[in-house]
């Protein structure tokens, strides 16, 4: 992803977001430099009003308690902001996604191989170093961070302004803050990916809702053929379709 500094957040909203639908496993964000780009570009001024987005649909979080709620809400919703382009990650359901994901066996590590020994500094290539679950890297991620944001600024992450917490982020994601339970840049990767995979999701799994990813991007979602269209150099003219029938 270009580091170049955009000229106007919207088509620096879409280039990332685009690049952003190739997934990089968990495995290889353990280290930094993974938010940097979208930081910088959420904190240019969008030359347009913000288009009316529909909130998303109400949710219990049933992980997440609500102090942890209110951060993880807060954080998506500066890592992909409502703007003219369309819904951000709060308005998709990306938040709802997380908490979801995170009662599945991803979210408690039974996914992956969990027993050490244990090499944090071990280069990335060679997978997942730490003992931590997802569960526990959010749970302490959290805490740590909310803990830092107090003795800083007097206020938990949600509580403060958009420009402290985009502050805060960028910290995160520079490894700039020590945490004595887990690398703050792992949290922030984690938190990253995570979004990214709500936000282009099918709906099926809580994020995308309104299918805002999908039709931000012209991605036409589960249609049987769309072949055709592969090569051309134009948009998709058809909306996207989620697994259930959904359409954009």
């Amino acid at each position: 992803m270009s580091k170049d500094q955009p000229a106007s957040v919207q088509p620096a909203r879409r280039a990332f977001l685009r690049q952003s639908l190739t997934l990089i496993p968990v495995a290889t964000l353990a280290s930094t430099g993974l938010g940097g780009a979208v930081l910088a570009d959420s904190a240019t001024p969008v030359s347009a009003e913000p288009a009316r987005a529909a909130p998303a649909r109400a949710y219990q979080p049933s992980f997440f308690t609500q102090q942890e709620w209110a951060f993880v809400g807060a954080a998506v919703a500066v890592l992909i902001p409502a703007d003219a382009l369309g819904p951000g990650a709060v308005e998709a359901g990306v938040p709802e996604f997380i908490d979801r994901q995170l009662n599945t066996r991803y979210g408690s590590g039974g996914l992956w191989y969990m027993q050490g020994p244990f090499h944090p500094d071990a280069p990335s290539e060679l997978g997942y170093q730490l003992r931590l679950s997802p569960q526990e890297i959010y749970r302490l991620g959290i805490a740590e961070t909310d803990t830092w944001c107090q003795v800083q600024f007097g206020k938990a992450f949600a509580q403060l302004g958009l420009e402290q917490q985009q502050q805060v982020l960028e910290a995160l994601d520079g490894g700039k803050l020590a945490f004595a339970s887990v690398p703050a840049a792992t949290f922030l990767g984690m938190l990253w990916l995570n979004t990214r995979e709500g936000f282009f999701s099918d709906p099926l799994h809580g994020g995308n809702q309104g299918l805002a990813g999908w039709k931000l991007v012209g991605f036409p979602g589960a249609r049987a053929d769309f072949m055709d269209w592969v090569e051309r150099d134009e948009r998709y003219p058809f909306p996207p379709v989620s697994i259930s029938g959904e359409r954009g």
